[in-house]
């Protein structure tokens, strides 16, 4: 099977043959995901999920994506909740978050046989019965519900106060909702192990990992590096981008080239030195240039898995990362064929630090090594690995006396 995208659209029974065997219909899939608004991470996982299953049909919170990205979803249109039609729903979706529990349970999915659900906020929470096998692909449990609550409402400014009371209730009751709900998924799939441990921890279940796709084809490898550091990231406070500015002006020998906007951009200029370059927000090809010069690409975030890591190391970069969450994962730091190294803490003399040891190796980093690692996390290696995933859970359905109606 080649990569999701080269799949033939419009027609599943390639790829489900394995699920209808003996003459019995193909199982009819619905995909589940929990707000469409702009073409990120999440959805770029979506997009290959309805790549596997082309003619699968939709269903969201909301559904407001522009239409320059709909044709990464191959042109669908998602069923939506009440949601929709609310006051500022377009912009103010986030607001309706007390709503969403109560939405995603309206979504009718009665009709299918198999329910995929993609989420990190309430889609995992869409109601199936008994006949009907659900595999929930977690991008994480709802982060500022459960161990990141005090951080996102610190972030928020909500830490004391009347608003504060009020959203710690709401979560309280987000908490509730969240552990009942697990209880409707047949078999649960984390983006890493990172995320399994979290599923292991607020739901109390197994999950099996597959790890989110990266179009590694788009990159390109390049072995000969440039006297310069890469950082790029959305300006949002958990990416900690002021950290890395801040760090590298300590370090007034060393060049960095950072891009990206967002709320934390004043913050990095505030602290930016003369040998660092804030580009602000920059296109794909200027970014993947970037990527593939760089001696070192500097990552200070605790990711759930991290696509800009992998994408680093598929130009042939090493990573200098934060040594928590996803980048464990995708990083390797030991062994003959090493492709970056971590730093313990989210400071800058772990920073700096790291640096130092980065440029004082014993041997250099091999490009090639980064490019194998990254291919890991093809696309093609994700679509086999969670259709293979999707027809287990189904055989196992079928097998306990349910068939396909």
């Amino acid at each position: 099977m080649g990569k999701c995208g080269e799949m033939p659209v419009g027609d599943d029974r390639a790829d489900l043959t394995p699920m209808a065997e003996g003459g019995r219909r193909l199982p009819k899939v619905a995909v589940v995901h929990d707000w469409l608004t702009t073409y990120a991470g999440g959805e770029r996982v979506l997009a290959q999920i309805l790549r596997i299953w082309p003619t699968a049909d939709l269903f969201a919170v909301v559904d407001f994506l522009p239409e320059a990205d709909r044709k990464q979803l191959l042109d669908k249109r998602a069923t939506t909740s009440f949601v929709q039609r609310l006051p500022w729903a377009a912009t103010k979706y986030r607001a309706y978050l007390p709503l969403m529990p109560l939405a995603v349970e309206q979504l009718d999915v009665s009709g299918y046989d198999i329910v995929i659900s993609s989420s990190h906020a309430v889609a995992k929470g869409v109601i199936t019965g008994p006949d009907q096998v659900h595999v929930s692909y977690v991008h994480s449990p709802i982060r500022y519900a459960w161990d990141l609550q005090h951080q996102y409402l610190a972030e928020a400014g909500m830490a004391r106060g009347l608003k504060s009371m009020i959203a710690r209730i709401v979560l309280h009751y987000m908490r509730i909702w969240d552990v009942r709900t697990a209880n409707g998924v047949d078999r649960f799939v984390a983006n890493s192990n990172f995320i399994a441990r979290r599923i292991r921890k607020a739901y109390g279940r197994s999950a099996e990992v597959v790890y989110p796709p990266v179009d590694i084809d788009r990159f390109t490898m390049r072995a000969e590096k440039e006297d310069f550091y890469l950082a790029a990231s959305r300006m949002v406070p958990y990416k900690k981008m002021p950290l890395i500015v801040e760090a590298f002006s300590q370090m007034p020998e060393k060049r960095l080239v950072v891009i990206g906007d967002g709320p934390e951009l004043a913050r990095a200029e505030a602290v930016a030195g003369a040998n660092v370059r804030l580009l602000g927000y920059q296109g794909d090809q200027v970014l993947v240039d970037h990527m593939q010069r760089a001696k070192a690409f500097v990552f200070a975030a605790e990711e759930d898995f991290g696509i800009t890591p992998v994408e680093a190391q598929a130009c042939g970069t090493a990573v200098i990362a934060y040594g928590k969450g996803g980048a464990l994962e995708t990083v390797r730091e030991e062994g003959d064929e090493r492709t970056g190294l971590f730093f313990d803490d989210q400071n800058v003399p772990a920073i700096i630090a790291a640096v130092q040891r980065f440029e004082n190796l014993a041997s250099p980093i091999e490009p090639s090594h980064c490019r194998r690692n990254a291919e890991r996390f093809s696309q093609q290696a994700f679509c086999e690995r969670l259709q293979r995933l999707v027809r287990d859970a189904w055989r196992a359905h079928a097998g306990n006396g349910t068939e396909a109606r």
